[in-house]
Parts: structure tokens; C-alpha cells; sequence
């Protein structure tokens, strides 16, 4: 067959047939590679001459989703006066959306996004869940079974996503369900009052309960929000680097160069990650009625890793009220980030591959290397430029070294 399609070895009649891809490019490695699969293992991965083989990145990772908020948008556009111009449109929607998130409603809607990142590739995911009331959120556990349903296929981490004004009411028995569930502990942030007496409950409750932290902050315009730099000091006065992630950190794009890198260096120095989400931000960042937006709130990725810190991007929701488009695909995030951030897609893939497995403390969205196992994604383009600039490019996605079910048309002959 034609290079890099899969093409069967001979092998003993005993074992599973081995395949080859012949000449498929591996973005971060020059030149062209033959891809051996045998036994659900990469058998060998070695230079080829042979080209055109497509590319092969290793299996997705997403750091930041909302499983419990998704597939809702449909219900929420039915609704009168349902129209979003900003942010706190959005949260209002999703309020008067919440009485029906039944334990059947959110794990028919989880279960369908979970089924739609597999199919994309994704093999490790965070995702936040809402806490908004003292008592464990109906999506807690549902979302907990879905988790040891998908293991093997996904590795799911639970968020508490606990609403700021709550911290000093409820977090310390909150920080024990996630301890005991084996979560991530986490709030929304935005120009809270006693702010830094809450993020300070917040860091005594994971050192008591040895949790990783992971804050919603500054999502907003508003220049004098900086929950961020309020992070990054206990951060430090706790001891906890590179247990502390921060999202969206939209504020950061309206304040003058010198705070910003005063801020990002202190993070990086902090072991405070940081992950941006394109696809919310440009929605709801800077949104008027009749106007068109100036103003895309989207953090200085490229400064905060000139600094030192890791950065990752993530979808943030999927079809709901806060974004809703989508569909669980991270490369459609770095295309997204691509022009809209002015990212080179081969320095910034490890965004949605390496990094984001990493904080997800995933073991199955692992790099590609000799005798790993045989998870991994294969693209209908030339290289990484063409896949990205191709979003209908054919995808098949193995995992153990077989195809998952395929249904796009060869790249080759579009």
C-alpha cells in the first residue's frame, strides 16, 4: 500500500500481525520515520527514505474542560432572552440552566463529550466541576463513575471548581471529599472580597489534605484583577510549585509591559503554570452588543514561556452558554491559537500533547518512543503547517496498536 498507510508484516502465525508506517514525519524530529506496531507495542521507530507518509503525534491531552456544563447550549438557546454579551450573561445562563442537571442529564451530556475526545485522539483530561453550594455538587459522583467506566481509554481528573464567596464558608469540608475522591482542589476567582484571606484558606487546606491546586482567575478586562499575583505569593510561602495551575489570566493583556513581566517571571520562579483557552476567551472577552471586539483577552502566552513557565491551552466548554462551539478536539485549539496568538505549531504542540499529560498525571497519553505502547494519532498531511492548515485533514486515531474506526475520506485524493 501507499506510504504511511498501515501495511501488514509477515510475522509467526502465533502473534498479532505487525504494521508499518512507512515514512510518516514526527513533528519536533527531522526527516521521515518508519513506525512499527506489533503486539499493541511501537516495535521499532526508525529513519525512512520514504515520504509522504502523513504525521504521527502522540495522543492529546486536555487540562481544562467543563464536563458537567456541556451539550447544554441547545436547551439554553430555547430559552427567551437568551442571548450572551458577556461573561456574567453566560454564569446567569448556566444558573438558570443548573435545575436540570439531573444525574442522568449530566452523564448522558459527559458521556457523549468523553466519547467525542476519544474518537479525536484525547487520552488524559481535567475537568472542573461546579461547586456552588456547600453540599457535593450532583456531577461529583456521576462525573467519579465516568472516570473508572473510561479508565484504560482516559485518564479523567476531577476539578472542584469552588465558587470564590463560598472558600470560607465550606472549602474545608469540600478539600475532604477531593481528598478522599482523589481529586484536584480549585475556585473562581474574580476581584473577590477578602481575596487574599481565600486563596490563603485555599493553600492551608492542600497542604493539610496534600492536593494540587487549580484556580479559575482574572477572567476578565478589568485591569486591577490579579488574583494571579496573589496565587504565585502562597505559591511560594507554601512550597508548592508545580502543584499550582492558573486559568484564563485574561486581566494580564491590560496591564502595562513591565507588571506583566514582572508577573510572569515571578510566577515561573513560583512553579505556577498557566493554561489559556482561545476558544472562551474570544467569545466572551470584550463582548458588546453591535460592537466588534478590540479587546481579546486571551493571556501573553508566548512571554509567560519566554519567562519560564509551562504553558498549556485547553478547550475550557463545549457547547454551553460560555462557548457554544466545539468538540473536544485540542488540535482544533492550537489551530484556533495558531493566528489568533501568533504560536508556531511545532513549538507549541507539546501545549496539548506533553505538558497538559503531564499535569493530568496521565500514564496513557505518554510520548512516542520504542516499546512504549502503541497509542497515538495519524494524520492525512505533509507535516504539521499542512495539518494545521487543513482542519478536514483524515484522522486515525490507534490505540494498542489497532485503528479505532475511521470515517474521514483519504487525505491524498480530497
Amino acid at each position: 500500500m501507499s506510504d504511511g498507510i498501515a501495511t501488514a508484516l509477515k510475522d509467526s502465525p502465533d502473534q498479532e500481525q505487525p504494521i508499518r508506517l512507512s515514512g510518516v514525519a514526527l513533528p519536533g524530529s527531522p526527516g521521515r520515520y518508519d513506525l512499527v506496531v506489533a503486539n499493541g507495542k511501537i516495535a521499532d521507530l526508525v529513519p525512512s527514505h520514504a515520504t509522504n507518509g502523513g504525521v504521527v503525534t502522540p495522543l492529546f491531552a486536555d487540562v481544562h474542560v467543563h464536563l458537567d456544563k456541556t451539550h447544554t447550549i441547545s436547551r439554553i438557546g430555547s430559552q427567551a432572552n437568551a442571548k450572551v454579551e458577556c461573561l456574567f450573561d453566560a454564569i446567569a445562563l448556566m444558573e438558570n440552566d443548573r435545575p436540570n442537571w439531573t444525574a442522568a442529564d449530566i452523564r448522558a451530556r459527559a458521556g457523549h463529550a468523553l466519547e467525542t475526545a476519544y474518537r479525536q485522539g484525547v487520552g488524559a483530561m481535567r475537568t472542573h466541576i461546579d461547586w456552588v453550594t456547600p453540599e457535593v455538587p450532583e456531577a461529583w459522583p456521576v462525573l467519579a463513575s465516568l472516570r473508572e467506566k473510561w479508565k484504560g481509554r482516559i485518564d479523567l481528573q476531577l476539578a472542584a471548581l469552588v465558587r470564590g464567596d463560598l472558600v470560607q464558608v465550606a472549602a474545608a469540608a469540600i478539600a475532604q471529599r477531593v481528598k478522599q475522591d482523589g481529586g484536584v482542589f480549585g475556585a473562581f476567582f474574580y476581584r473577590n472580597a477578602d481575596l487574599e484571606a481565600k486563596v490563603e484558606e485555599m493553600f492551608v487546606l492542600a497542604r493539610e489534605h496534600d492536593l494540587d491546586l487549580d484556580f479559575h482567575v482574572d477572567e476578565g478586562l478589568d485591569v486591577e484583577a490579579d488574583t494571579l499575583s496573589v496565587v504565585i505569593d502562597a505559591t511560594v510561602r507554601h512550597r508548592l510549585a508545580g502543584r499550582v495551575l492558573c486559568g484564563h489570566a485574561c486581566s494580564l493583556t491590560q496591564r502595562p509591559a513591565a507588571d506583566v513581566e514582572r508577573i510572569l517571571v515571578a510566577a515561573a520562579k513560583a512553579g505556577v503554570a498557566l493554561v489559556a483557552l482561545p476558544t472562551s476567551n474570544l467569545y466572551l472577552q470584550d463582548r458588546r452588543n453591535g460592537v466588534s471586539p478590540r479587546l481579546r483577552g486571551i493571556a501573553p502566552l508566548k512571554e509567560a514561556r519566554k519567562m519560564g513557565m509551562t504553558v498549556m491551552l485547553g478547550s475550557d466548554n463545549v457547547g454551553d452558554a460560555f462557548y457554544p462551539y466545539g468538540d473536544y478536539d485540542p488540535l482544533a485549539i492550537l489551530r484556533l491559537a495558531a493566528p489568533a496568538c501568533h504560536l508556531e505549531p511545532e513549538e507549541w504542540l507539546d501545549s496539548i500533547t506533553r505538558l497538559p499529560a503531564d499535569w493530568c498525571a496521565s500514564s496513557i497519553a505518554a510520548p512516542l518512543e520504542k516499546g512504549g505502547r502503541a497509542d497515538f494519532v495519524w494524520h492525512g498531511a505533509r507535516d504539521l503547517g499542512d495539518l494545521i492548515s487543513r482542519p478536514q485533514a483524515q484522522r486515525i486515531v490507534y490505540r494498542g496498536g489497532k485503528p479505532l474506526p475511521a470515517n474521514n475520506q483519504d487525505w491524498r485524493n480530497a
